[in-house]
């Protein structure tokens, strides 16, 4: 060992302690050993009070003058067009294009322009030319969204410039001031026959629009439009390829035809009491959501997940879907359906894992009716998947029947059910209601969370107060599984 460290000797000392003397001009560092510590002798001296060793400060960084490697400018170019590639609002574009001629250099290369409803002063004819300069100094366009107040005028010319890489673009038409109420001011989409995703607000769509075949779209929406049905079949029949098709707040008479093949999600918001019937025919459909008609007929719905049916106004008559194997979660809303039409998508849901059932009242004329009696047992054996269980006024009173109970026995199993939430709004046929309450915690093997909630519930009345003490005693005696709301 001494021929290899000869200038060395181990020994064992307490911890060190390292102190600092000195004032606050010039401070020194004290090294003190311990006995636990082995304590090194060498040649060269070792930090002690006679020997300091001083802190030394780094020599400050000196600028020259040449800011070629400084900041920004040693960012390579390709990460300065990666960095402001994530810029899309107008107003952050023309800052940055206002710093140097190196960031103005990467204004063509931006993927996207989002003009703001509040981008401009009330001045229509300066926002024109700043979109129609901008439009013109990105060469790679690929969205344009467009929200402030425009002259439909200028429109053709901006598409015409970027047909060949936009593939997005969103309008808010409301905003433009000289559009025409016939709706020919749409003709000018036709110039970017590569789009990808058409979105409109306040459109016009009562003639059908003159924008030729557009095979590339996919996603198509329209918000806020008055509508008529040989327009809406017209535009629908030029875009064959759809895959995302949205009406958003649309008023609308008559037939709603829509046939695509290729569709995979729809909304369809119709507003106004109106009687409006859909006819849908869409074979990969996997999402849908409707609001507003009045006759509901769906063909090809076997890849069907997601239905959401609603009519907040007026009546609903018939629903016809077919048999849905694949769905997975059903939402059924409205003031009044046809018992016909609640019970049809019931059986043809047999498989549905999550369903909500918010319908007030039932009945074919004005007079609003409540539901028939609902079988407990024959509900949940023609719904054997159902995990969770959303019920809601008129429904949890069907269930609570005088007769809905009769057919329980021993045998009888909620094999799936999970959660279930329930709403009541009445104390009439309180026995009633908790003896349901009570099969439903009893029967249901996986139920981990059953949710009351009392909405609406008038406590004038001495039996509203006892059956929510009866309520709050069921709560209490299964407080693991049951909450009131």
């Amino acid at each position: 060992m001494s021929g290899i460290l000869p200038h060395f000797k181990f020994q064992i000392h307490p911890l060190p302690l390292l102190t600092i003397h000195g004032s606050r001009a010039r401070r020194s560092i004290q090294y003190i050993p311990s006995p636990s510590h082995p304590v090194v002798s060498h040649p060269h001296p070792i930090p002690s009070p006679s020997h300091p060793i001083p802190f030394r400060r780094a020599p400050p960084m000196e600028w020259d003058g040449d800011c070629s490697e400084v900041g920004m400018n040693s960012v390579p170019d390709g990460v300065v067009q990666l960095i402001l590639s994530m810029l899309s609002n107008a107003r952050d574009v023309a800052a940055c294009a206002c710093v140097c001629r190196r960031w103005r250099d990467c204004v063509p290369y931006l993927p996207a322009l989002f003009f703001p409803r509040n981008a401009f002063e009330p001045a229509r004819g300066a926002a024109d030319d700043v979109i129609g300069r901008m439009v013109a100094s990105v060469a790679r366009l690929r969205e344009l969204v467009i929200y402030c107040p425009f002259s439909m005028a200028r429109l053709p010319v901006w598409l015409a410039e970027r047909s060949a890489t936009l593939r997005v673009l969103e309008l808010r038409m409301d905003a433009a001031a000289d559009k025409v109420p016939e709706g020919g001011h749409l003709d000018c989409i036709g110039l970017t026959a590569n789009l990808e995703e058409l979105r409109l607000w306040g459109v016009s769509l009562t003639a059908p629009p003159a924008w030729g075949r557009m095979e590339r779209l996919r996603v198509l929406e329209v918000v806020g439009a008055p509508l008529r049905d040989s327009a809406v079949r017209d535009a629908i029949a030029a875009c064959p390829n759809l895959t995302d098709l949205s009406l958003l707040g649309c008023d609308c008479s008559g037939t709603v035809a829509i046939d695509l093949q290729q569709l995979e999600r729809c909304r369809l918001d119709i507003l106004g009491a109106g009687n409006c019937s859909l006819l849908l025919t869409a074979s990969r459909l996997e999402s849908l959501e409707i609001q507003g008609f009045t006759w509901i007929t769906l063909r090809g719905g076997h890849n069907l997940r997601r239905l959401s049916i609603a009519k907040s106004t007026g009546r609903l008559h018939k629903v016809d879907t077919g048999n849905l194997p694949d769905l997975d979660h059903l939402s059924l809303r409205g003031v009044q359906w046809n018992w016909g039409a609640v019970s049809s998508v019931l059986q043809c849901a047999s498989e549905v894992k999550h369903l909500v059932m918010k319908i007030e009242f039932c009945g074919d004329l004005d007079a609003l009716q409540p539901f028939p009696e609902v079988d407990l047992v024959d509900f949940f054996d023609n719904h054997p998947k159902l995990r969770k269980f959303e019920i809601h006024g008129a429904m949890f009173a069907a269930l609570c029947q005088k007769n809905s109970l009769k057919n329980l026995n021993s045998r009888f199993l909620i094999p799936c059910l999970e959660e279930v939430l329930i709403t009541v709004r009445s104390p009439l046929n309180a026995e009633q209601k908790l003896n349901t309450l009570e099969s439903l915690l009893k029967y249901s093997v996986k139920l981990r969370t059953m949710i009351i909630r009392i909405s609406q519930m008038k406590n004038c009345h001495e039996a509203a107060d006892e059956f929510f003490e009866d309520i709050c005693k069921f709560k209490y005696m299964n407080y693991k599984k049951v909450r009131i709301e």
